[in-house]
């Protein structure tokens, strides 16, 4: 069991100011991430996502990783941690049936997280933690007590609550009401010493890339986090760059664009792939999933091949010149397809370009318009 923090308010015979005395750096605790840098014990983290982008399956095997302790993710997650998913939006059923897909995807037995995983579904207990009253917004304290107690009487120390809009009957658009709300999470994860993830949707971005700044209702949600993050659905035409053009899977990216306590993170990618149980249901389970290279397989025997097929051939520079474009001869060469493939062939030839592998020229004069085209600069050496 963790034991409660001493949270004393400040009474007339406190004494104030409180000195500060130094301290060898190195005897300074390390801040206690449990997931990443995202999930800190005793802070509030929250994730913006538009709905139906994969929120509640990527929290779900992000609790299975830090319940197992393995990066199923590729995310660094401290050892032995106890996790509490409340999804108050979702039948006790499909919670099951999301957890047993993604712990049969990803190859995780049930000893692994025997008792360190707990699952409540809001259909089957009721999760409202402050009221509208005739008064204004009211704590109910009593359910902030029973959290407490329960989590610090379980050892949880991670508290997953997905959504935020379904804890609260307060006006979200209300400033001073979602800065109670989200205080009194602040409070809870600080006096029983864990982590709180709040799971909160974003406003309408007409088809724009969201921040956390595009977290639906009032603003004071993000402020009371230490970290937060955003999740972005893959547009058409970054599935085009990818080469994703003919796959109907959903990707999308996660951002840490929020971060007080460490640096923002580097976007990272990840899959929705769908998990067929053995009766049948089609189930969507969140996998790493990493943007490809350009140059992923080619190599400077390749290059050279490619500066050989091109050498006094004078293919165009621009795409648009049908079978004269220089990206059909390198697609040629690379077993690429000139169409489907057009974004990773442009930036494969920007590169070399940049490299002086490859230069641009032009062609024509007098009556005619000059027009770019592609010859070899410096060889490659294989």
């Amino acid at each position: 069991m963790m034991a409660e923090r001493d949270i004393r308010p400040l009474a007339a015979s406190h004494r104030m100011p409180t000195l500060f005395f130094w301290q060898d750096p190195a005897s300074i605790p390390a801040r206690p991430w449990l997931y990443g840098h995202h999930l800190l014990r005793g802070q509030v983290s929250v994730t913006v996502a538009p709905g139906g982008i994969g929120k509640s399956s990527l929290t779900i095997c992000e609790a299975l990783a830090m319940a197992s302790g393995r990066r199923i993710l590729g995310e660094w997650t401290a050892p032995d941690l106890k996790v509490w998913i409340f999804n108050l939006e979702d039948p006790r059923d499909e919670l099951t049936r999301r957890i047993i897909a993604a712990m049969a995807h990803h190859g995780i037995a049930p000893d692994e997280i025997e008792g360190r995983l707990f699952v409540d579904s809001g259909r089957d207990r009721e999760l409202c933690v402050t009221e509208q009253t005739p008064h204004g917004a009211r704590i109910a304290r009593p359910v902030f007590d029973a959290l407490s107690h329960q989590i610090r009487t379980m050892g949880v120390d991670v508290l997953v609550v997905d959504p935020f809009v379904s804890c609260h009957r307060v006006d979200e658009n209300d400033n001073g009401a979602i800065d109670m709300v989200a205080k009194a999470w602040a409070a809870l994860a600080n006096v029983c010493n864990c982590a709180v993830e709040l799971v909160h949707h974003t406003r309408k971005t007409n088809g724009a890339e969201a921040s956390t700044q595009d977290a639906r209702g009032a603003s004071a949600l993000l402020g009371a986090a230490r970290s937060g993050r955003v999740l972005n659905r893959m547009t058409d035409e970054m599935k085009a760059n990818a080469g994703l053009r003919d796959d109907p899977a959903t990707y999308f990216a996660v951002d840490r664009d929020k971060a007080n306590l460490a640096p923002a993170g580097k976007r990272v990618w990840r899959r929705m792939a769908s998990y067929t149980l053995p009766n049948g249901d089609s189930v969507g389970v969140a996998e790493a999933w990493e943007f490809p290279d350009a140059f992923d397989g080619i190599t400077t025997a390749d290059l050279l091949q490619v500066q050989h097929a091109l050498d006094g051939k004078q293919m165009r520079y621009s795409d648009q010149a049908g079978d004269e474009w220089a990206g059909c001869c390198v697609a040629e060469v690379l077993g690429l397809d000139p169409i489907k493939d057009v974004k990773r062939l442009k930036r494969i030839i920007e590169t070399w370009l940049k490299s002086g592998a490859l230069v641009k020229d032009k062609i024509g004069g007098g009556q005619r318009k000059p027009v770019p085209i592609i010859t070899v600069g410096e060889w490659a050496v294989p």
